[in-house]
């Protein structure tokens, strides 16, 4: 057991990851004494921003995208009843308790994020992480610009937690949040927790900041509320996989609302043969996607793969067993600099005939072979252009490809298998501009915040790039809320 006099804290933070320590960093530094609890090992600390690029939506360290709040606002809920929506235009001390906890994302919410970006850019500059220019996997320009942090977000975590260990805060690895506990009047006043020997533990404090992920390391989670598709589905990274769900379920227990789009998630197309990080197959747009049956299901190349990349993804989750192959003949090696759309450490199976790869990889090759013979004869003339969207359409096909219809018929054939991995899910915790989770009521759970993944903020589409940034401003606004309120 922790030791009594060493149990309690101000401020209890569950979660390793950018908001978790964002939030342990800004409530130490505002005074407060601060524990920090983490499920992992020392070694493996960080959740998914350990293995994140983090790439941030931004043209500069001082200004967003243009489409960052935007997409944030066409992305934050479904049919919200008019005259509740109309009267978020009201302070929102007015607004009715209905409304603070409807499953959207509150206007106020995305005024908040997106005034607050360049502060939390400025306050993660001064504790030591510097940016620069984003990598791409693409070869078109992508639709909107991006910087990243040097170093990914493995620099995030370790800066970040050398400043949260300077700021004194205790830090519990190996630590799984599991309950919350409450005071008689309703405000949360610390949790229970068990280490890896299952011995229970108590952490007594003033406020409890859930920055612990999503569900996507939970199977039982994810099939619950994504649906039967969820079973195919795997984290992108390991650090998804510590990322089971306690800290929603948890505070849903004890009467928070949810928020965000729980049953979607935002993926990314990987290679289901290799076992690194973020194993992404993005070339599909110069091939032609088929399913186990051997049929086309999709048009591969609607736009920048940038924008569209997650339409597919989910779509491919929905085909028989989860799984789509890539089909591209030896014309790609044509094109420079191809494999930068590829990030799995496998090669792609190669053969002099698209029936022997259906044979080797378990799809229909002879119907497969139909498909692509089909597709070729859609194809037109015209200029292939892999550097920009060409126009180079197919004709009388179904679905049609709108951009680099070239025919597959140089061999050797090349295929890599595709599944759908899921990088975080989109369900969460309602909380108000300060991260203070909001009950079912429209009040505020007091004493309990949530921030990153933990907290709801996004339906359908996740504008990408933005999920490093959330869990900076609202875990940093956290552990100031908490810290000003707590000691």
């Amino acid at each position: 057991m922790v030791a009594q006099e060493e149990s309690r804290f101000d401020v209890v933070v569950v979660g390793c990851g950018v908001a978790g320590l964002s939030a342990a960093v800004a409530a130490a530094e505002a005074g407060a004494k601060v524990a920090l609890l983490e499920r992992s090992t020392y070694e493996e600390r960080g959740g998914n921003t350990r293995y994140t690029e983090a790439y941030l939506r931004m043209k500069s360290e001082t200004e967003l995208a243009h489409d960052f709040e935007s997409l944030l606002i066409d992305n934050s809920g479904y049919y919200i009843q008019p005259d509740f929506a109309e009267s978020t235009v009201r302070d929102y001390e007015n607004w009715s308790p209905v409304v603070k906890a409807l499953p959207f994302t509150d206007p106020e919410l995305i005024s908040t994020f997106t005034e607050s970006v360049p502060h939390a850019i400025a306050w993660l500059k001064a504790h030591g992480i510097s940016f620069g220019e984003a990598g791409f996997y693409g070869l078109t320009p992508r639709p909107s610009p991006r910087i990243a942090v040097n170093g990914g977000g493995l620099q995030l975590v370790e800066t970040m937690t050398a400043c949260a260990e300077k700021a004194g805060v205790r830090f519990f690895y190996e630590m799984t949040a599991c309950e919350l506990l409450q005071s008689e009047d309703g405000k949360v006043c610390g949790l229970k927790a068990t280490d890896t020997a299952n011995v229970p533990h108590r952490f007594h404090c003033n406020a409890v900041i859930l920055a612990c992920g999503g569900f996507q390391g939970n199977s039982e989670m994810v099939i619950r509320y994504i649906g039967a598709k969820g079973r195919y589905l795997r984290p992108v990274a390991p650090g998804g996989y510590y990322n089971k769900g306690e800290g929603i379920k948890m505070a849903l227990r004890i009467g928070a609302a949810p928020s965000g789009d729980f049953a979607e998630y935002h993926g990314q197309p990987i290679d289901p043969r290799s076992s690194a990080s973020e194993a992404l197959v993005m070339v599909y747009p110069y091939g032609v996607l088929i399913n186990r049956d051997g049929k086309r299901f999709i048009d591969e190349a609607p736009g920048t793969i940038d924008a569209h990349y997650e339409e597919t993804i989910r779509l491919i989750a929905e085909q028989k067993k989860g799984i789509a192959y890539c089909i591209l003949d030896d014309k790609i090696n044509r094109i420079p600099n191809w494999k930068r759309c590829v990030r799995s450490d496998q090669p792609p199976e190669t053969a002099p005939d698209i029936a022997s790869l259906g044979r080797k990889l378990g799809f229909d090759g002879e119907a497969a072979q139909r498909t692509i013979d089909e597709y070729n004869r859609a194809c037109g003339a015209g200029t292939f252009n892999p550097e920009i969207l060409d126009g180079l359409a197919t004709r009388g096909l179904s679905p049609r490809k709108s951009n680099y219809a070239v025919p597959l018929d140089t061999p050797p054939f090349h295929v890599y298998p595709i599944i759908s991995a899921n990088t975080f899910t989109l369900g969460g915790l309602k909380v108000n501009a300060n991260a203070q989770v909001v009950k079912n009521e429209g009040c505020i759970l007091p004493g309990l915040y949530a921030a990153g993944e933990t907290m709801g903020l996004y339906y359908g589409r996740y504008p990408g790039a933005t999920s490093v940034l959330r869990g900076a401003v609202f875990g940093r606004r956290a552990g100031e809320h908490a810290a000003a309120h707590a000691t």
